[in-house]
C-alpha cells in the first residue's frame, strides 16, 4: 500500500485539533461576556492600589512564592457562587475583610493534598478581618464534596460552593485561571493583590506571613 503522508498528516493534525478543542470545551462552558461598558467605580478603586500590591511583595516567598502580585490590580467583587446556607452570593458580600479565595474539586489531587491545611490556616487566622473561602467546583450534587470534607476532618472551612464551574470560567477569562487549584488573595475591596495556580503549603509560617500582609489594617 502506498501512503500519501502529506494527508496523513493532516489527518493527524485534524484529530489532535478535535481533542484539544474537547478538553477546552470543559473549562469554557458558561464563559460570561463580561462587562463591555465604561469602567466601574470598582474597577477604577482597584487600578489605584499599585501601592498596596508593591507592600504585599516581600512576603511572597518561601511556601507561597509561586504567588504573583497582581498586575494591574483588579476588582472581583462581581465573582458569584453559592454561599455556606446554600443561597446565591458575590465576593462583595464579604467586603470589609481579606479573602485568600481557593476553588477546589474532589477530582483534582493537588486540591486534595492542600484542603487540610487551607482548614488550618482558617482555624489559626479566621477572624471578621481574613476568611479562607475554599469554593468546591465538582460538577452533581454536594454529596461527594461534602463527604471528602467529613472524612478528611475539615471542620473550620465554610462550604462554598459552584457547581458550574462559572466562577472558574470568570477567573479563566480574566487570564488568572489555567487549572486547579487556583487560589487569590483579594483584599477588604474585592481587589486583587496576588493570585496562583497549584497547590501550597497554607499552613505555613510563610503563608501566615502573606496574610497578615494583606489584612485591612497593614494597608491602611
Amino acid at each position: 500500500m502506498k501512503w500519501n503522508f502529506p494527508a496523513v498528516r493532516l489527518v493527524a493534525l485534524s484529530a489532535v485539533a478535535g481533542i484539544l478543542a474537547g478538553a477546552t470545551a470543559l473549562y469554557v462552558i458558561g464563559v460570561p461576556d463580561g462587562n463591555t461598558g465604561a469602567e466601574t467605580a470598582e474597577e477604577t478603586a482597584c487600578a489605584a492600589k499599585a501601592e498596596r500590591v508593591a507592600a504585599l511583595e516581600p512576603a511572597v516567598g518561601g511556601e507561597v512564592a509561586a504567588m504573583l502580585p497582581a498586575d494591574p490590580p483588579q476588582s472581583l467583587s462581581d465573582l458569584r457562587f453559592n454561599g455556606p446556607d446554600g443561597t446565591a452570593m458575590s465576593l462583595a458580600d464579604l467586603s470589609g475583610k481579606a479573602v485568600l479565595i481557593n476553588l477546589w474539586a474532589t477530582w483534582c489531587v493537588p486540591c486534595r493534598v492542600e484542603m487540610p491545611a487551607l482548614d488550618s490556616l482558617q482555624r489559626e487566622m479566621g477572624s471578621d478581618a481574613f476568611e479562607v473561602v475554599a469554593i468546591n467546583v465538582d460538577r452533581g450534587g454536594d454529596e461527594k464534596p461534602q463527604a471528602f470534607l467529613q472524612e478528611t476532618g475539615i471542620r473550620s472551612l465554610a462550604y462554598y460552593r459552584d457547581d458550574t464551574m462559572g466562577v472558574f470560567n470568570d477567573l479563566k477569562r480574566r487570564g488568572l485561571a489555567l487549572g486547579l487549584p487556583v487560589t487569590l488573595l483579594v483584599d477588604e475591596d474585592g481587589c486583587l493583590l496576588a493570585h496562583m495556580n497549584g497547590p501550597a503549603e497554607w499552613s505555613s509560617e510563610d503563608a501566615r506571613k502573606l496574610v497578615e500582609a494583606a489584612l485591612p489594617q497593614a494597608g491602611s
